[in-house]
């Protein structure tokens, strides 16, 4: 079992030695870090931590992944884009609503898309650069787990349902490889309200999957998918470890490991990599 804690609570050693005492036949606890420790035992079967601390259980074998496929929006950074841009039009609160049910899974996502961006039509192209530069930033974390990963040999993909005007950006921010998400139409310097075919949805996103399996020879086994919404499933599900960071509880209930407390690094400490090993910069 995997202890982790947001680095402002701290993970004490008396918090691991009761987490050791509430699992049976548990071995001794390995430290990864000021935030972090590891218990060896059975799975349990509902595991327990202290308030503010995840308790997440990962099998031991193949623990470290060869593949990164990470979402965008509330995973990677800490907003949803399209209700950023929604924003600057000044109708932010009728696009987000959309967005959040679309997110819990009780709209398909395709025609949800379809129907925020209509909306937007008409909005400058310079709204984009806006939403950016004010709202976008990466969340804590997420650097430190796309470099290490990277500096490990793992291929790092960022693959969004979102617009490739933010991956783009947040790739390179954050180091990925690669990034793939939704193209807006553009047309005089002015959004159209449509999106260039084809749309990358749930579906797109377990296809990217199988493909970087391909290329990079490797199993979905050794893959580890990393996202908050219905929209990440596919991926979460196909994933040797997936993981729900602020999950929607729709992906809470599918995924291996949830991170509800924990910023984005502790997805280093699910694969047992401590923090003497990770990439700092």
């Amino acid at each position: 079992m995997v202890l982790t804690a947001a680095p402002g609570r701290g993970l004490s050693d008396a918090d691991v030695a009761a987490a050791a005492l509430a699992l049976d036949e548990a071995g001794e606890p390995r430290r990864l870090g000021p935030w972090a420790a590891e218990i060896p035992c059975p799975r349990p079967a509902a595991p327990r931590a202290p308030s503010g601390v995840d308790a997440n259980w990962v099998p031991a074998e193949a623990r470290e992944k060869r593949i990164l496929i990470a979402d965008m929006d509330s995973t990677m950074i800490g907003v949803e884009c399209i209700d950023e841009i929604a924003d600057m039009a000044g109708i932010k609160e009728q696009v987000a609503a959309i967005t959040e049910r679309a997110m819990a899974g009780e709209l398909d996502f395709e025609a949800a898309l379809a129907e925020r961006v209509a909306l937007l039509e008409g909005l400058p192209e310079t709204a984009l650069a806006d939403a950016y530069a004010a709202r976008v930033a990466l969340n804590p974390g997420a650097r430190l787990l796309v470099r290490t990963m990277a500096a490990r040999g793992a291929h790092v993909a960022l693959v969004s349902g979102g617009f490739t005007y933010f991956t783009e950006r947040v790739a390179a921010a954050a180091g990925f490889a690669e990034h793939r998400a939704n193209v807006l139409e553009i047309v005089a310097g002015r959004l159209t309200g449509r999106v260039i075919p084809p749309v990358l949805g749930r579906a797109a996103k377990a296809e990217a999957l199988d493909e970087f399996c391909a290329r990079c020879g490797a199993s979905p086994a050794e893959v580890l998918a990393l996202g908050d919404g219905a929209n990440d499933l596919a991926m979460i599900e196909a994933a040797g470890l997936g993981v729900g960071y602020r999950p929607k509880p729709a992906l809470a209930e599918k995924a291996d490991a949830v991170l509800r407390h924990s910023d984005l690094s502790a997805v280093l400490h699910l694969q047992g990599i401590p923090e003497a090993a990770w990439t700092q910069d």
